[in-house]
């Protein structure tokens, strides 16, 4: 035999009822049904007390919208025959009882807690007479009858004997068993409730009294999710949990099942099997005795949460070693019917927190603040103190309790989000670990642990691309392309929520289209680099990276804001990592200590993997004491391709139409950048270095420089004959020229030099990039790094590098 429960949405409407009706005569083992009250029905029903105790005649309207309704179910599914009349007939007198009741409450202005019982009882009395008639084949089992219960505590013996002496004999062949939950008789006989959600509880208590094969709660989910699905996305079904784990679950947040449903079937041993009414052929998630579930190798089954909650903290050092102090909170609060879900507090017991419902708080604070009115005036116990507009998470699992470090893991994947726990607990069973955050970062705070301990089937990167030139959209185009084989071979997922360029930007934390992201981004919105940051930052989207694809000092000037929010930046935007060396040290420093990550791999080199490559030989215990290095691909382009045939001149016009240099090409020609190059280099390899202290020698007039482009242009022939001559003096004496960045224990250089053909710069060839790192262990053979340092396609491929390297860190 099995017990079945349908709830409210189940039996909602009469098109819902046939679901049950199909699902229920599909059995093929004795099945015993309880459903509960119409969809939305107890709602009403304690809309309707509360008009006709605050004497408020609404209350008849009210009631004729729930006649109507009930009416109409139960012409619609038995129709005008005699067995409908007579089912109408039972359900208009039951409704005459109600509207009575109501009278008489009313005209006394009082609802005592009995009449109240007996209001709320008539939803499931009146569905389980329409369920039984649209069955058929079905008999009404009323739990009046053989439920007992004063206050929502059952008397489990009186009911058991009940129970088994009502549905002796019951069995294959018998009419399926109809029993309206949520409902029960005290002591006295008077209609008392078994709480809201109660109906689990009725078929929980019949399953167990019975000793049913099994628990079936039909529901309108297809079982319990690892998190909520309207949060997260990627949440799944879980198939299996144990007892435990699905009530921790149910206490914190998820609504699945009532929380006391799983106390009766779990004495007894008898599985419960959670199943959805409109997806029947779903598997379900099945709750049974940890020893007989499948071994699992998450740590964490699911995580639950409750939004809007309020803290409340009763503190002093008077408390400490005060016996007593702790009933008094949970007795007065026990004693107005408040519910406390966590308690968070300290060895030194100078303080106690408790977490409660935002519609709670204010009477809460009222009954701490009367229960402890004399030792706050005295001061021996501090106000009381109320923390608003918070949410509490909770990770459940059984197998935490056999994995070290869970609790670490956790705390730090919080931090590195930038998201502050401002109170936490764990029971001794070590299933579950609770914690309280700001609402504001509830979203980001479910979605980054669900990542972290594996519960998505990606993990999942979202990206900001600030700048759409030739870098930026190279990039989108490689993400695109490479986007579903990282799915598929890396389970990574990686989102570009939002796109920005000078004037526009676009943002959608569900992922911005590969495809149309041009047009979006032509109908987006207006920016400013404030707004920009607050749109970053407001997001607050988990494993959030900022792409700098600009040249903006003004965006660079971001990256302090958005590492104090837990955001990673990749830049192949120079500035921050060239700018003064107080403020490089400062932005490395807190990346460091927000646990994200500031990645410029690009900004010397392109793709070369050149400062990852110092960086471990460093962290290894390495030196790094000089660095030899071509680092401008356009200057190497410019002097490998000056020739008898191609004046110089020539060079820097080819240099600018295949994209090798800025618009304007003096940005190239003055060793700016190399200079900003070889100090991002001097202060990866440990040395404190600013652009003015490297000498530069220039290779073109300073006047250059100065005018404006247009006469740069015209006048940059001049220089032709010039570079004719040296370049023929290089030929004679089998040398080549080189635009040269060096760096010796912190002092550092960059100059047009001459280099012979044993050199190793001799053969670099087109836009190419060299260096040479001199190290204490790679001293008498320094270390090479050499390849293409130039050109849109490679350096996006750089900056995708290092949004990869984060995927591999968060892992």
């Amino acid at each position: 035999m099995k017990v079945m429960k349908f709830g409210g949405s189940s039996v909602a409407t009469p098109d819902n009822i046939r679901r049950v009706k199909a699902i229920v005569t599909a059995q093929e083992e004795p099945a015993i049904v309880v459903v509960s009250a119409l969809g939305g029905v107890t709602d009403e029903l304690v809309r309707i007390s509360a008009l006709a105790e605050a004497a408020d005649s609404a209350y008849q309207e009210h009631i004729q919208a729930l006649r109507q309704r009930h009416i109409d179910a139960c012409t619609d599914l038995v129709g005008d025959t005699e067995a409908g009349r007579t089912l109408r007939g039972t359900v208009d007198a039951l409704l005459d009882e109600l509207e009575s009741i109501c009278r008489g409450v009313f005209l006394l202005k009082v609802l005592p807690d009995k009449t109240r019982s007996q209001i709320l009882s008539f939803g499931e009395r009146l569905s389980s007479r329409i369920v039984t008639a649209a069955i058929g084949n079905a008999a009404l089992y009323d739990a009046l009858d053989f439920i007992r219960a004063d206050g929502g505590e059952v008397d489990f013996e009186a009911t058991n004997q009940l129970v088994s002496k009502r549905f002796r004999g019951y069995g294959k062949g018998s009419p399926v068993a109809i029993v309206p939950g949520f409902i029960a008789r005290d002591g006295a006989g008077d209609i008392s409730t078994l709480g809201r959600g109660g109906s689990d509880y009725t078929a929980s208590i019949l399953a167990a009294a019975l000793n049913a094969s099994i628990l079936e709660i039909w529901t309108d989910v297809d079982g319990f999710m690892s998190a909520d699905p309207r949060i997260i996305r990627t949440s799944y079904v879980i198939d299996e949990l144990t007892y435990e784990e699905a009530m921790e679950l149910c206490n914190f947040g998820a609504k699945v099942i009532y929380p006391p449903t799983v106390y009766p079937v779990c004495l007894k041993g008898i599985p419960i099997l959670v199943k959805n009414t409109f997806n029947p052929e779903a598997p379900g998630t099945l709750i049974r005795d940890k020893k007989d579930t499948k071994p699992s190798e998450r740590v964490i089954k699911g995580i639950s949460s409750i939004d809007n909650i309020t803290l409340i903290t009763l503190s002093a050092t008077s408390m400490v070693g005060i016996i007593g102090v702790d009933r008094r909170i949970f007795t007065a609060l026990a004693d107005e019917h408040i519910n406390v879900f966590l308690v968070s507090q300290s060895a030194s017991e100078t303080g106690i927190s408790i977490g409660v419902s935002g519609d709670d708080a204010e009477k809460a604070c009222r009954v701490l603040s009367r229960t402890f009115a004399a030792e706050i005036a005295s001061g021996a116990i501090h106000p009381v103190k109320r923390e608003d507009g918070l949410a509490a998470c909770a990770i459940v699992g059984e197998n935490m309790k056999h994995n070290c470090g869970i609790a670490g893991k956790l705390f730090s994947t919080l931090g590195r989000s930038g998201i502050s726990i401002i109170a936490c607990a764990q029971g001794a069973s070590e299933s579950n670990i609770s914690f309280v955050v700001e609402r504001k970062s509830l979203r980001k705070s479910l979605n980054v642990i669900h990542d972290a301990f594996s519960l998505s089937e990606y993990q999942e990167l979202n990206l900001f691309i600030c700048g759409i030139g030739t870098v930026g959209s190279q990039l989108i185009g490689q993400i695109a392309r490479q986007r579903e084989k990282l799915m598929r071979k890396r389970n990574l997922k990686i989102n570009i929520v939002g796109i920005a360029r000078s004037s526009k930007a676009v943002f959608d934390r569900d992922g911005l289209s590969t495809d149309s992201w041009r047009t979006d981004l032509e109908n987006g919105m207006d920016i400013t680099p404030s707004r920009l940051r607050d749109e970053v930052i407001g997001m607050n989207i988990f494993n959030a990276v900022f792409v700098d694809c600009t040249a903006s000092a003004e965006v660079a000037a971001l990256y302090g804001d958005f590492f104090q929010h837990g955001i990673s930046v990749v830049a192949a935007n120079k500035i921050a990592a060239s700018s003064d060396y107080r403020e490089y040290r400062d932005l490395k420093k807190t990346a460091r200590r927000r646990g994200v990550k500031f990645l410029f791999e690009t900004n010397v080199g392109a793709g070369l993997p050149i400062i990852s490559t110092i960086n471990s030989l460093r962290n290894s215990g390495d030196r790094i004491q000089k660095i030899e290095a071509v680092v401008s691909g356009t200057l190497n382009f410019l002097f490998n391709t000056l020739s008898a045939e191609v004046p110089f001149s020539e060079t820097v016009r080819m240099a600018r139409e295949q994209g090798y240099s800025e618009p304007d090409p003096r940005v190239d020609l003055s060793g700016t950048d190399v200079i900003r190059k070889l100090v991002i280099l001097a202060r990866e390899a440990g040395y404190e270095v600013n652009q003015e202290d490297v000498t530069a020698e220039p290779f073109i007039p300073r006047e250059f420089f100065t005018c404006p482009l247009e006469t740069f242009w015209k006048r940059l022939p001049e220089l032709d004959a010039a570079f004719e001559a040296r370049r023929q003096e290089m030929e004679r004496n089998h040398k080549r020229l080189r635009y040269i960045a060096r760096m010796e224990e912190g002092r550092c250089t960059v100059a047009l030099q001459a280099v012979g053909e044993h050199h190793s710069f001799y053969t670099l060839d087109g836009s190419n990039n060299i260096v040479l790192l001199t190290t204490e262990r790679y001293h008498d053979h320094p270390m090479l790094i050499q390849g293409y340092g130039a050109g849109a396609a490679v350096t996006a491929a750089g900056v995708f590098a290092d949004i990869i390297s984060i995927a591999n860190v968060s892992n």
